[in-house]
């Protein structure tokens, strides 16, 4: 791991959120994808070398939906940017850490994921990130 990639935070209302955002930061959202397969809308905003991703739901069987009906809305997670997502991954699983997943999986920006159970790093979901490269 080399460095946060994003901080993740879970929201209700994606448009609120961004100008929030973006007058906090001074910038303007610099995109927004759909992730299907997580049931997700992400927005991205730039602040230096660091992002923000804003997480809305698109259902009830998103992850974050149900993070908000427990938690409220707040901070997500943080990503570290990894060189090789598997390895990281094993190398995590043979610390004792409990992953989320047993293979990386398509996210957000171009990205490989996979999460660590925040039952297993003091409370704090974990995702690592692996930059796929420039896609045609």
């Amino acid at each position: 791991m080399h460095k946060i990639e994003h901080i993740g935070i879970a929201v209700r209302d994606l448009n609120a959120a961004e100008s929030i955002y973006e007058k906090i930061l001074n910038t303007k959202s610099y995109k927004r994808e759909e992730v299907v397969t997580e049931h997700v809308i992400t927005s991205f905003l730039q602040c230096g070398p660091n992002k923000i991703e804003l997480l809305v739901a698109t259902d009830e069987n998103s992850a974050i939906y149900k993070f908000i009906e427990k938690r409220g809305e707040g901070m997500h997670h943080i990503a570290f940017a990894v060189d090789d997502i598997y390895a990281e991954m094993e190398r995590l699983r043979s610390e004792g850490f409990i992953l989320l997943n047993e293979q990386p999986k398509q996210g957000a920006d171009n990205k490989l994921v996979c999460f660590v159970h925040p039952k297993t790093t003091n409370g704090v979901l974990i995702e690592l990130c692996q930059d796929r490269g420039v896609q045609p």
